[in-house]
Parts: structure tokens; sequence; C-alpha cells
């Protein structure tokens, strides 16, 4: 005879799987290019009733917020690069590259979904905001030994060059837009990394007193 524990615990063993399972096919449907998804599609790819969906989730904004949170928690262990601004610059960029690569595999699809709908849900806009400005900080310090050579302005400029190539809207292009391969996204990366970060500062001069006609 089960106890009134046993009982409680198998309700909740099945309503975490029940919720596994609605938050799996959000995911899903993410990947597929659904990047708002209703309950009843929600439902009908995890099997259960729109009823079920509604009875963990109040509606649909807390339903896409959900998923994306989960995914997002995962995103500190992919993210992180070993021996965070050791080595050659050679081998930094390939730490680098290979950390965000496997990241975007992993956490692309709801990173997709969560941009889509930060203009509108201000919690979502802080988590893309928050991931955003944690990959602007591991750039700084892969990279410091080449940027702090520069002087303020150019530094600021292959800064932000350096960030956009890495972020994963570059690497939503280059995998999803363009089709690129895991292995074609990182040699282009590491080229164009390589290239930027090695490179001599650009050197304009203006005349203040020089005007066509």
């Amino acid at each position: 005879m089960s106890t009134p524990t046993t009982t409680v615990d198998g309700r909740t063993a099945r309503r975490s799987r029940g919720m596994d399972q609605v938050l799996d096919a959000i995911i899903e449907l993410f990947t597929e290019g659904n990047l708002d998804p209703s309950p009843e599609q929600v439902a009908a790819l995890a099997g259960v009733s729109g009823r079920t969906v509604y009875r963990y989730f109040e509606d649909r904004n807390a339903l896409v917020r959900a998923a994306i949170d989960r995914h997002f928690e995962g995103i500190a262990p992919l993210a992180q690069v070993p021996q965070l601004g050791e080595g050659t610059l050679e081998e930094r960029i390939d730490r680098l590259v290979a950390a965000r690569v496997r990241l975007f595999d992993a956490v692309g699809a709801a990173y997709r979904a969560a941009s889509a709908k930060a203009p509108t849900d201000e919690l979502i806009a802080d988590r893309v905001a928050f991931t955003r400005a944690a990959l602007r900080e591991q750039v700084e310090l892969q990279f410091q030994t080449e940027l702090d050579a520069l002087d303020a302005s150019p530094r600021a400029a292959r800064a932000t060059a350096v960030e956009l190539l890495l972020s994963l809207d570059s690497l939503d292009a280059l995998r999803r837009t363009r089709g690129l391969t895991l292995e074609q996204t990182t040699a282009v990366l590491a080229d164009a990394l390589t290239a930027l970060l090695d490179a001599p500062v650009r050197t304009t001069t203006l005349s203040t007193n020089h005007t066509e006609h």
C-alpha cells in the first residue's frame, strides 16, 4: 500500500516529466523556425493535451519564457574557455572559436527566440543583455594583450569588431543563413580573427584646409 509521501512524490515526478516534454517540444519548434509557438502547437508535438500545457503555464508568454530560461541555464558551462587569456594568439583564437561554436549549436534556437521576444518582454530582454555582456567580457579577457597594445579609439573599434564576429548573431548568420558547416564556420572565424587581431592599426589623416570642388 502506498504512503501519502510516495503518492506525492509520484505526482511530482510525473509533473516534472510532463513539463520536460512540453519544454523539449518548444525548443524543437524553435529549431524548426517557430519562435513563438502556441500552447496548442506545443501540446501536439509533446503528445499531451492543451489543457495539460495550461496546467503548467498560465499563458503563452510564460510558456515561451520558461523554455528560454531553462535552455539558457546551461549556458555557463558551455561558454567556458579553458585557460582564458593564456597562450599564443593562435591558441586563444582556436579555444574561443571552439567554445562559441559549441555554445551556439546548443542554444542557438533558444537565442533566436529570445532575441525575437526581447523587444516585448522585459525579463527576456534582461536575459539576452546579460548573455551578450558576459560574452563581451570574455572577448576582452581572451584578447586583452592585443587590445591593450592599442590606443583608446582603435582599441574600442577593434574590440567591437571582435565581439561582433564572435556574437551568437554572427554564428546564426554563418551556420543557419549561410548554411556553413561547423568546420567551415570555425575556419571563417579563425581566419577573420587572426587578420583582425594581428593587423596594424589603420590610420586616416584628415586635412582641415583641403576642400574638393
